[in-house]
């Protein structure tokens, strides 16, 4: 192109900074997410799709009297006239609002393969049909009476409701999910008869809290059942900030199958939950051997209902043990998020609160009742317009026939004449002759009464706040006594529970019980070898390498590893490599630094008081169970000071402490002088001009302080040369005393 020549459409470009044009251009993205896909209006509880997906089925007349049209006639009037989208995501929203097990109250009929709680797929959309719903009929009950706004479709040729009359509370009572950018919204189903209930309560109590409507509002009402074991004081204060979840259990039975045995069988599932991962996911638990030791097998017998059928391993197993176990590890126990975030009639995204949202509902209620009854108002006005044209002719019949007779424009001189309107002149002179009858005349009569009692009764409600929540009232009864409590869609299909408190659920429950010795190598290399086996020293290991620590031990056990960075750390018993080769390096399983190793490895007792002390001579006891850590990184338990390092963790267990340093100097001291600490430095044990600590113990005054020698142990009952208080030197270790300075 030649340098001269401006490019095309060059008067129209301008500079502008790349970070000004990205952040113009995402908000408007995001702006259109939130308003225009994601997040639903609070009046009718539908995003744009879904609305315009049941605006389309009324306009082909799917209505719940009529036949099924095929879905792919519906999608394609969807795409074409509303929502110029991709027609697999609309009809995967069409299928959704026809799966009875998806939606609380199915906005569609459908007929065909719709899919279904295993989580299949439904069949295309040639194959499908469907129509509306009498509850789709509801939500859109005075489309055709200025009851809401219209605006043009994205293309100009037609026009959209911009909103449902929703004369049903479709936002709570079917739900709604949707992600947004930066926000998201998550509103469970509720019971209709419930919310209808709450509804009237609102209208004869506007300052009624939200504490006062969950007499009414219980708690979300899933289509697929289930037991919801939330508390209730979270379950209120749930309701009340708009935010919070509820936890979702399986309902389940036990069927006896004689001589003491059973079986536990899942009637509903948690919402949301696909059966057929749900069943696989338990297989998996059983073949992982997570809970081998309490079930055996797992079925599906459903049909049209639900039926999971759990084999236990043993008449043994306890039932409670055995469900909180699957309620843990598996899909039969979920959290329903709530996250009433919705865009409030100006289209502004809020959390709202549950009585912000059934007001919400209500305003849009009594808005659209005054919007209904003045179209209905200006109908009987011109009706009775024309009623009054038609009495005049009644009266005057000879005089209008033969003004219609002899003039060429008989409209101008009837009008003049009588006094008319035009819009009565033009339904006089479109009468047929039939209706001229005597008969006809007493019937407008009768009619222009009628019409002007109705007028009446329209005004007063217009002009009545009192008397149009008295209509809404009457509408949440007639809403209840079609959609309610005593009809099979209606009744309320999820129930409320406690969870049980004693059903504490342990490791030894879900693994197998099973005797392992533990040997930790000097290289640090760990395995768990099947049985207690009497010489671990026999035990083989790479060249160059030997046994540190052998640990009898069971697969239920948790191993404690205290090393000389003074933390504590935990493995399970049952999840070390298997004693067939080498092991593994325990490094790879625990964050152990490389400067640093394990010091002592012994079994979890829940209850049980430890020693631990330091190279400088300081320590303390400290109880096993806040020594046990959750990560692999730790637990720091016993602080060091420059250059020190743990070195002694023995069980405290006893009335007196002995402790000998490298300088061969022994102290013995009673216990009660050491104190118990969840951390720290410790206090000192032992003074040392030269060395450090080498080890200590803690042991029953009256048994006498033991000591290994070689083969042999030698115990000591007087010890009066050696007794003091802490902190003290202490004098040089008894004749015979352990080489190696330490205890055994």
């Amino acid at each position: 192109m030649n340098e001269q020549t401006p490019p095309a459409g060059g008067d129209n470009i301008r500079d502008v900074l790349l970070g000004e044009a990205l952040s113009e251009r995402y908000l408007s993205y995001a702006l259109s997410t939130i308003m225009a896909r994601s997040l639903p209006d609070v009046r009718d509880g539908l995003k744009p799709v879904h609305r315009r997906l049941l605006y389309a089925m009324q306009q082909l007349r799917l209505d719940p009297d009529s036949g099924y049209k095929k879905c792919a006639r519906v999608v394609g009037d969807v795409i074409g006239k509303f929502h110029p989208h991709g027609d697999q995501s609309v009809y995967d929203a069409l299928v959704r609002l026809a799966q009875d097990f998806a939606v609380r109250y199915p906005l569609i009929d459908g007929q065909g393969n719709f899919g279904n709680i295993d989580g299949d797929n439904a069949a295309a959309m040639r194959y499908t049909e469907s129509r509306l719903t009498r509850v789709a009929e509801a939500l859109m009950d005075g489309l055709a009476e200025d009851a809401v706004d219209f605006r043009p479709t994205y293309d100009g040729d037609d026009k959209e409701p911009v909103v449902m009359p929703a004369g049903f509370p479709n936002l709570l009572a079917n739900g709604a999910q949707g992600i947004a950018v930066g926000m998201a919204t998550s509103i469970p189903p509720h019971n209709l008869d419930e919310l209808c209930q709450a509804m009237q309560h609102l209208l004869a109590h506007p300052d009624a809290p939200d504490a006062e409507l969950l007499q009414f509002v219980r708690g979300p009402d899933f289509p697929t059942g289930g037991l919801c074991v939330e508390p209730a004081d979270s379950i209120a204060r749930a309701y009340e900030t708009g935010r919070g979840s509820f936890r979702l259990r399986a309902r389940w039975e036990v069927e006896e199958q004689g001589r003491g045995t059973y079986v536990v069988v899942v009637t509903q599932i948690p919402y949301q939950v696909q059966k057929s991962k749900l069943i696989e996911k338990i297989a998996d638990l059983i073949n992982n051997r997570k809970l081998s030791a309490l079930l055996a097998d797992v079925r599906d017998e459903s049909t049209d209902e639900v039926r999971i059928v759990l084999e236990p391993r043993s008449r043994t197993v306890d039932v409670t043990v055995l469900m909180e176990s699957l309620f843990k590890l598996s899909e039969l126990e979920t959290r329903v998020s709530l996250n009433l975030n919705v865009l409030d009639r100006n289209h502004i995204p809020r959390v709202m609160s549950l009585k912000e949202a059934l007001q919400a509902f209500l305003d849009h209620r009594i808005e659209v009742l005054v919007r209904r009854s003045r179209f209905r108002l200006g109908n009987i006005e011109r009706r009775m317009e024309i009623l009054s044209g038609y009495m005049v002719v009644f009266l005057n019949l000879d005089e209008i026939i033969a003004i219609i007779r002899r003039e060429d424009e008989p409209k101008p001189v009837m009008m003049r004449q009588f006094d008319l309107s035009d819009v009565q002149a033009d339904a006089i002179l479109n009468m047929r002759l039939r209706a001229l009858r005597r008969l006809e005349e007493e019937g407008l009569i009768k009619e222009f009464k009628d019409l002007e009692k109705e007028h009446a009764e329209l005004s007063a409600l217009v002009d009545s706040p009192a008397r149009q929540r008295k209509a809404i009232g009457r509408e949440m009864s007639e809403l209840r006594s079609k959609f309610g409590q005593d009809t099979e869609l209606g009744r309320r299909r999820t129930i409320f529970g406690e969870a049980r408190a004693e059903a504490v659920v342990t490791s030894d429950a879900l693994i197998e019980k099973e005797p392992v010795t533990v040997i930790l190598s000097r290289m640090g290399w760990i395995r768990a070898m099947k049985g207690h086996i009497d010489n671990a020293a026999e035990v083989k290991f790479k060249e160059g390498d030997g046994l540190a620590f052998a640990v009898r031990a069971q697969t239920t056990d948790k191993l404690l590893l205290f090393a000389t960075n003074g933390r504590f750390y935990t493995l399970g018993c049952d999840k070390l490599p298997g004693g067939r080769g080498m092991g593994e390096p325990v490094r790879l399983m625990i964050d152990l630094p490389a400067e640093d190793e394990v010091v002592e490895a012994m079994v979890y007792e829940p209850g049980a008081k430890l020693l631990v002390a330091s190279s400088d001579g300081r320590g303390f006891i400290v109880d096993a169970d806040g020594a046990l850590a959750q990560t692999k990184n730790g637990k720091q338990v016993l602080n060091l000071n420059d250059k020190a390092k743990a070195r002694v963790c023995v069980p405290a267990v006893g009335d007196t402490i002995a402790v000998v340093g490298e300088n061969r100097k022994l102290l013995v001291f009673p216990r009660d002088q050491l104190p118990e600490m969840a951390r720290g430095k410790g206090l000192t044990l032992q003074k040392y001009k030269d060395g450090g600590l080498a080890d200590a113990k803690v042991f029953n005054r009256d048994d006498g302080l033991s000591w290994a020698t070689g083969e042999r142990t030698r115990t000591e009952t007087n010890l009066l040369d050696w007794t003091g208080n802490r902190a003290q030197s202490g004098r040089m270790v008894p004749r015979g005393f352990a080489s190696s300075g330490k205890f055994g």
